[in-house]
């Protein structure tokens, strides 16, 4: 089996399953925080490179107190037992999107594991945390901007490496995978820019249920795409 070497997942459905066992939606958080290390140890079992998870988006701020307060609690928990989790799947940890607006504390998590896990290279983990594409390119072009206005970048120059440069996910391959989760069908602004080439494989099954045997399932319908021409591969 031909396995991808970045896939990108967008873990929906938590809530939803939680409800459908009569349980609050915190529970299905509970659930999914903890299938999400499960889903690390497969990713390097199969050999995949990179996983990049759509966690907490910009627009998550909208949902109620009493859930945006169990999420907070479920970060703080989840980046320190991530330490363990990092060693034990030499992994490295890079956060995506601006941190800026969470608790001190968080940040200091955020910056301790980036730290402690940047000297493992055998499967590179992004969580994207307060993330949103188009918060992400702006906050990119911002920043490009005033180096053309410094003279540190001339606007001729510019290229799609340039800009790429100036993304959350500077220095990593673009996606060749992405994987939602929990029946929806869109994006819901997530790796805009990185997903243009990208092939999309969206199941029924909530984030919590997602383990070993769906992922296979999505690495297969994978196997039948033609990365080089798109469309499905005709048969020899």
């Amino acid at each position: 089996m031909n396995v991808p070497n970045h896939v990108a997942i967008i873990l929906d459905g938590n809530g939803r399953w939680a409800k459908a066992k009569g349980m609050p939606r915190s529970y299905g958080h509970v659930k999914g925080c903890a299938n999400l290390e499960t889903i690390c140890d497969d990713m390097k079992a199969l050999g995949i490179k990179y996983l990049t998870v759509y966690a907490f988006s910009t627009e998550n701020w909208k949902r109620s107190r009493e859930e945006i307060d169990v999420l907070m609690r479920l970060f703080r928990n989840y980046l320190k037992k991530c330490l363990k989790i990092a060693e034990k799947n030499r992994m490295k940890v890079r956060i995506l999107g601006d941190i800026s607006a969470f608790d001190a504390d968080i940040q200091q998590k955020i910056l301790d594991l980036e730290e402690y896990s940047s000297q493992f290279h055998e499967l590179h983990f992004q969580i994207a945390l307060n993330y949103g594409s188009r918060d992400e390119i702006t906050r990119g072009m911002r920043r490009m901007a005033k180096d053309c206005t410094e003279g540190r970048l001339q606007p001729d120059n510019i290229t799609e490496e340039t800009i790429s440069s100036y993304l959350d996910t500077a220095g990593l391959p673009d996606p060749d995978l992405m994987i939602r989760t929990s029946g929806e069908l869109r994006l819901s602004n997530y790796l805009l820019w990185q997903m243009a080439y990208t092939e999309f494989y969206f199941t029924d099954v909530a984030w919590p249920d997602f383990h070993r045997e769906e992922l296979i399932k999505a690495i297969e319908k994978y196997n039948e795409r033609d990365r080089r021409y798109g469309g499905i591969k005709e048969e020899a």
